[in-house]
């Protein structure tokens, strides 16, 4: 039984997991979406909520945080930048997956993950 133990496996090794993950969400905050399958989006979703709520916060410790998870410094001052402006008003769910359909190869659900903005 799985009780208490959160996040998906996804059939990798925690490090290549978190590499993963690091990658996708420095992705999606450098383009604003991105199309996986979605098991991924929706790990993903919890990583990017935490690192747009770390923000918003905006402080230097905050920022410190986030660029533990996103390595790339241009990304981060992009991020901390904008996100005030973007999410200011809203209580969370800073994501939306819209699913596209199936793959051809192995027939997985794929979705895209995007930011959502409150500014337009």
């Amino acid at each position: 039984m799985r009780h208490r133990k959160s996040g998906a496996k996804l059939n990798r090794t925690s490090s290549h997991r978190k590499a993963m993950f690091r990658n996708m969400v420095t992705s999606l905050f450098k383009h604003s979406r991105i199309t996986t399958t979605e098991a991924k989006a929706k790990e993903l979703r919890k990583l990017a909520d935490k690192m747009v709520t770390l923000a918003k916060r905006g402080d230097l410790h905050a920022r410190r945080q986030a660029f533990a998870v996103i390595r790339e410094k241009d990304v981060v001052h992009q991020l901390f930048n904008d996100a005030p402006a973007k999410f200011g008003s809203r209580q969370g769910g800073y994501t939306r997956i819209i699913k596209l359909g199936l793959r051809s190869g192995d027939a997985a659900p794929m979705t895209m993950i995007e930011l959502i903005c409150d500014e337009a």
